[in-house]
């Protein structure tokens, strides 16, 4: 099942690779996390930073508990 706030990012930022980048990840981890898997806490807040809080931490955590 797709993590549809990582694809919210993913579109935010542009691609995979821009994201990957943006967190300091490889693209196959924004994979994972697209394709259901989890996500490290740590890499929450970049997340949010790299969409310029367009996407929130809020809405990532809920979105890992959904899957």
């Amino acid at each position: 099942m797709k993590n549809k706030v990582i694809e919210k990012a993913i579109s935010i930022c542009g691609s995979q690779a821009r994201l990957s980048q943006e967190c300091g990840v490889s693209q196959v981890s924004v994979s994972f996390w697209l394709n259901g898997g989890g996500i490290s806490a740590k890499y929450i807040p970049l997340i949010t930073r790299a969409t310029n809080g367009k996407v929130s931490e809020i809405e990532i955590l809920n979105s890992l508990t959904q899957n």
